[in-house]
């Protein structure tokens, strides 16, 4: 089993990387071409207490987070929450061209702030790295203006206003990178329709097989590692492309599969609720009505008058 280096402050972080010490205790941007890593940090996995963001360019090897893995000799940008785990297996062979930056923000700096209320609705910092942000260079180029300001602040005098001005910037960072996320769920739609598709066709292979009987209905968090994607990807993903939630598309697919059964079987209400998953068959003539505005039995009576 890996070993996992477990580190507390953004001072031990600059300490295992081999930097001088951080201007600043709470939040620092790391050149990354700069960073002088032991063979023992490299062998381990690594779980920070506090937020890291950050692109690499040039890394020859793989990037392992969320159970994924990803090369990494293209530049990517990705985003890692307190107490996650990633690790990365660099390839033997050197590479001059390494390059990117990572920003560190321990929650102590944000604690109390607008930040602190708003940073979980930021989804993609719980992204496994098959996920990770894709930047054009344009995009690149409008995110440098924001990392210079956060620098040059914390290296400045601190007073009081150094830290709201710090937050604001990095509250637009974030913004910019909903922004190209957005982006490219829409440059990948084809891709992502692939995802819709397969979704859907797990959902109906789930009903149509024994395992919703046995576990009852599928939840989105089994549906997502089937996809091997998170359920937090998944969610915006599948909003973005059919503007409905997993939880919707299920609720459709079960009625699908339910007014099938009801025009050509003499099961019961009862049956078909328990072979969807139902444990109650009242849920299942409750969610049938919302749907419809029909009870199933209804339904039933009126297709064949």
């Amino acid at each position: 089993m890996q070993n996992i280096c477990k580190v507390k402050t953004i001072e031990e972080f600059h300490f295992l990387s081999g930097l001088e010490a951080p201007k600043h205790p709470l939040v620092s941007i790391v050149n990354y071409s700069g960073l002088n890593i032991s063979q023992k940090e490299r062998d381990s996995s690594w779980m920070l207490d506090f937020y890291l963001v950050a692109i690499k360019r040039g890394l020859q090897g793989k990037m392992f987070y969320g159970q994924q893995a990803y090369d990494c000799d293209k530049g990517i940008m990705f985003f890692v929450a307190p107490k996650q785990v990633f690790s990365i297996q660099p390839d033997p062979s050197p590479n001059d061209k390494r390059s990117g930056w990572m920003l560190l923000i321990h929650p102590d700096f944000i604690w109390n702030t607008s930040l602190a209320k708003t940073i979980s609705n930021y989804h993609y910092f719980g992204y496994a790295i098959n996920e990770a942000l894709f930047l054009s260079e344009e995009e690149e180029v409008t995110l440098q203006p924001i990392l210079n300001g956060i620098k040059k602040e914390y290296q400045t005098d601190i007073d009081q206003y150094g830290q709201n001005i710090i937050i604001a910037h990095i509250e637009t960072l974030l913004q910019y990178s909903e922004r190209f996320y957005h982006r490219q769920f829409t440059a990948r739609k084809v891709t992502n329709r692939k995802i819709v598709e397969r979704f859907e066709n797990l959902v109906l292979n789930y009903f149509n097989s024994d395992v919703s009987l046995k576990n009852g209905l599928p939840s989105v968090q089994f549906l997502a590692e089937q996809l091997q994607i998170t359920s937090k990807y998944l969610s915006k993903l599948l909003k973005e492309i059919t503007g409905q939630t997993p939880q919707q598309l299920i609720q459709e697919k079960v009625i699908e599969i339910a007014k099938l059964k009801l025009t050509t079987t003499e099961e019961s209400v009862s049956e078909i609720a328990y072979n969807l998953g139902f444990a109650h068959p009242q849920s299942f003539n409750k969610l049938f009505k919302r749907k419809t505005e029909q009870s199933p039995l209804q339904f039933r009576k009126s297709f064949f008058q």
